[in-house]
């Protein structure tokens, strides 16, 4: 499949929130510079959608009735299919907000305050695999992510993986597709799906969610 943002293709996006005409309002902010291809207005519709349209962007609220952004995050992850980015869009600018859906897995979160032009801009960032947040926001998360291992500690799970394990690892808690990080570490997407098996066997895991939980949980998942 040919990359289409090295091709220069407007991103593929999913909106999902609860309130239609605020979908309706974000939608057509973004017609300029993305192509919307669904919109979801509940966790169930979300994954669904998710997993026929395949969109490249999940534009995702963080508190919606039935369980908001982290829940779709989980049942995507879960899944085991597509796999997109996740962009989080709020009211809310609560630190516990912010970090909760981060850990969970969104490469970015906006408060609804953002603009049109510069939501494209996150939507576009995020799509190429940055990570995205405002000042205030990403200062939340550099607290939340900022106690690692002293140079000479050890954690004795972490070290049952080789270090090509361990670089597979942090890439799939970073929300990288298979097809990403085989392109990037320069092996075959057999070879990435051989080294997420061995470190799920090796830590004892059975999902992508629990793996990006884990890494998570130990302050590995690095936003460059």
């Amino acid at each position: 499949m040919k990359d289409r943002a090295a091709a220069g293709e407007r991103a593929t996006v999913l909106i999902v929130d609860d309130h239609a005409i605020f979908r309706a309002g974000v939608k057509s902010e973004l017609e300029q510079g993305v192509d919307v291809v669904g919109e979801a207005s509940n966790v169930s519709e979300a994954c669904r959608l998710i997993s026929k349209l395949e969109p490249e962007v999940v534009l995702l609220d963080v508190h919606m009735p039935d369980g908001g952004g982290v829940e779709v995050i989980r049942r995507t992850l879960e899944g085991g299919g597509h796999l997109p980015r996740f962009l989080a869009l709020s009211v809310s600018d609560a630190p516990e907000d912010v970090v909760e859906i981060v850990r969970a897995g969104a490469r970015g979160y906006v408060t609804k305050t953002i603009s049109g032009p510069d939501l494209i801009a996150a939507i576009d960032r995020v799509r190429q695999g940055d990570a995205v947040f405002s000042p205030k926001l990403a200062g939340f998360v550099l607290d939340a992510f900022a106690e690692r291992p002293g140079p000479g500690e050890v954690d004795p799970e972490l070290d049952l993986l080789t270090p090509r394990e361990q670089e597979v690892l942090r890439l799939i808690a970073r929300g990288y597709l298979y097809k990403e990080i085989a392109r990037r570490l320069a092996i075959s997407v057999k070879t990435v799906e051989a080294h997420v098996s061995a470190v799920l066997r090796k830590l004892q895991l059975s999902t992508r969610h629990e793996l990006t939980s884990w890494a998570a949980a130990r302050d590995l998942v690095d936003f460059d």
